[in-house]
């Protein structure tokens, strides 16, 4: 009962974190995310690519459709479960930099928080869970929403424990804005 209580409470602090970032929408574009660690570019104009999984070929922006949306979520939720602090920061930061603007702290010192306070069983479940596309919802062009119901884990969460996300396609790639 003890571990789930932290659970909650790890979670909620994710949520409030994530949640906390609704506010104007200029503050999203005003938020650079920061990459863990620059690509190697084959142009010296080229932007570095910000995440290999999204970007296979290091050069080229993360399609703008639904499923690298959901790529890019199944992502963010496999570095929450392995406790990849750069990962979840870059792909949560636009949201982590309204947050920290906020009043809650950088992404890195609220985040190493909530690893600590995620059960092990929530963990490794996180580091598997995938998005069911079919309850993904597209509010408009390049930006969708994650409802907690569309991630399939072997662990359960509620809508209190996970909540919602909201991705945008912004730069060339898809992060959690809210």
């Amino acid at each position: 009962m003890k571990a789930r209580t932290l659970a909650s409470v790890a979670v909620a602090a994710w949520v409030v974190l994530v949640t906390s970032a609704c506010g104007p929408e200029k503050s999203t574009e005003d938020a650079d995310p920061k990459p863990s660690q620059p690509a190697a570019s084959s142009t010296p104009t080229a932007k570095p690519s910000i995440t290999p999984s999204a970007t296979p070929t290091g050069d080229q922006p993360a399609p703008r459709t639904t499923e690298a949306a959901i790529e890019r979520y199944e992502e963010f939720l496999h570095a929450v479960g392995r406790e990849d602090i750069d990962t979840v920061c870059e792909v949560a930061g636009p949201a982590a930099k309204q947050a920290e603007d906020q009043g809650f702290g950088p992404c890195t010192a609220t985040f190493q928080i909530t690893f600590q306070m995620i059960s092990p069983t929530q963990k490794k479940a996180l580091q598997t869970a995938t998005v069911d596309p079919t309850r993904v919802v597209e509010l408009a062009p390049g930006k969708v929403e994650m409802p907690t119901e569309s991630v399939k884990s072997s662990a359960t969460f509620a809508e209190d424990e996970l909540g919602s996300s909201t991705l945008e396609y912004l730069k060339n790639n898809w992060y959690i804005t809210d």
